[in-house]
């Protein structure tokens, strides 16, 4: 009598479940982090990877191989992975057409269709073995607009929320794929001219119910949301941009959760229901091609084509409002943490590892920064044997990893001195951004995708 009851009443269970569920989340969030790769970058958009000991640091076509499986086609989109699937997207052609080959090209696209029919493909492969486990045609018929010659038709990397594939064929249309391959929505694109006839390339990002794609063009720009489950438009705002294919950043900050979109004109903040929060002229690089990201609670934007004398890189702070550097006054402003004039990559995305922020640039040199203040820590330092750059790097285990359009791994010691550990040769054609999940690193070549494990 007067004492508290030992046994849980129903409101005490419903507590208790609730805590259960709760942990299961954080623990089932934590396996997510470390095993699905669900976008570009991965699902933080950093490229950083935690230390795992399956993830070797040396490799060749045989060594630590686990697995290669044969692409038809063509696509420069990076795997995507949930649990044991890996999914890559690939436009495949009836006729021959310019091939792609490494090394910049500085200028017009090509200037008509590609030739023949086309065929739009998703293929899904087993993560342990690299079976086949099925393929999706999402369209067939003859490409209306031309494409830059270096890229694809299927230049996008997909996105997932672990139930849903979306599949972004830029100029065509978004597809929502199950996991199982059944196709679920479609929303097709109407295809617009492009800068220099050079096609889409901006990656889809996911973040709840809904799906952001951004399209930059010479006729109709916007980006707009739709609905993860029905494939139904939530939203579209016009961008007056033109000459961006930066795949967008959802950013969660400490203040809010906001979608990051750098542009030639303008780099903008939209709140997740599409509306301006913060804009600013950062007179970037003619054509702006990297995808921003966060580290240290700062926001990076970046362009830096090779013509341009200014190539900037800015860091921005969260909980930004209206313009935020007007008349260009970039160092006064209460939002930009740090500006560098000269600090940016063509194609590549930067990654922040540590302290230091790397840029890799396309001619093949690497740069090192402060990532808290811009200072420099090391300026270019040429890559030996030399090489050419598209894809970016990616990082973990105490190295920077960077694969060169020859098909050859740097493996880069992090921290304040440059150093080349070793090299790791595929010796193919490598355009895509390579995926890490369950300690494998998977890597796309222009007719393959690579498995790559430590073996026991």
């Amino acid at each position: 009598m007067g004492r508290s009851s030992p046994i849980p009443t129903a409101g005490d269970d419903v507590l208790i479940r609730l805590i259960a569920f709760l942990g299961l989340m954080i623990l089932c969030s934590d396996v997510t982090a470390d095993e699905n790769w669900t976008r570009f970058r991965g699902g933080d958009a950093t490229g950083v990877v935690a230390d795992t000991p399956g993830l070797p640091s040396s490799w060749n076509k045989t060594e630590n191989v686990a697995w290669v499986a044969d692409v038809p086609g063509q696509g420069w989109g990076s795997p995507v992975v949930v649990g044991d699937r890996v999914f890559v997207t690939s436009v495949v052609a009836d006729e021959a057409n310019i091939a792609p080959s490494a090394g910049l090209y500085l200028g017009e696209g090509v200037r008509d269709p590609a030739k023949g029919i086309h065929h739009w493909m998703v293929f899904c492969f087993d993560l342990k073995s690299g079976d086949k486990l099925w393929e999706h045609e999402s369209f067939t018929g003859r490409p209306v607009v031309p494409r830059h010659p270096k890229s694809s038709y299927a230049a996008e990397t997909p996105a997932t929320d672990g139930e849903r594939l979306f599949v972004l064929f830029g100029d065509l249309g978004l597809f929502c794929y199950s996991i199982d391959g059944k196709l679920l929505w479609k929303q097709m694109i109407e295809p617009k001219k492009t800068n220099m006839d050079y096609g889409a390339a901006a990656s889809p990002v996911v973040h709840g119910d809904q799906v952001f794609v951004v399209y930059d063009n010479k006729e109709d720009s916007w980006i707009a949301s739709f609905d993860t489950q029905t494939g139904q438009q939530k939203w579209r705002t016009p961008r007056d941009e033109v000459m961006s294919w930066a795949t967008p950043f959802v950013w969660e900050n400490d203040l809010r959760t906001e979608i990051v979109v750098p542009g030639q004109r303008v780099n903008r903040g939209y709140s997740l229901d599409g509306n301006e929060l913060w804009r600013f002229d950062g007179d970037m690089s003619v054509l702006v091609i990297p995808s921003p990201f966060a580290a240290h609670g700062l926001c990076y934007l970046a362009s830096g084509y090779v013509g341009d004398a200014h190539r900037p890189t800015f860091a921005i702070r969260p909980g930004a409002t209206g313009n935020i550097a007007p008349d260009g006054d970039f160092k006064n402003s209460e939002f930009i943490a740090w500006y560098q004039p000269q600090c940016s990559p063509y194609n590549t995305s930067q990654i922040v590892y540590g302290d230091y922020l790397y840029t890799v640039y396309d001619q093949g040199f690497m740069t090192c920064n402060h990532a808290l203040t811009g200072e420099d820590v090391y300026g270019k330092r040429r890559f030996s044997p030399k090489g050419s750059f598209t894809a970016s790097p990616w990082a973990h285990d105490g190295k920077v990893y960077c694969l060169s359009e020859d098909g050859l791994t740097y493996v880069i010691k992090a921290g304040p001195e440059f150093e080349i550990l070793q090299t790791n040769p595929l010796q193919e054609l490598c355009i895509a951004t390579p995926s890490v999940a369950g300690g494998n690193l998977l890597i796309r070549t222009l007719t393959k995708v690579y498995c790559i494990t430590e073996k026991n």
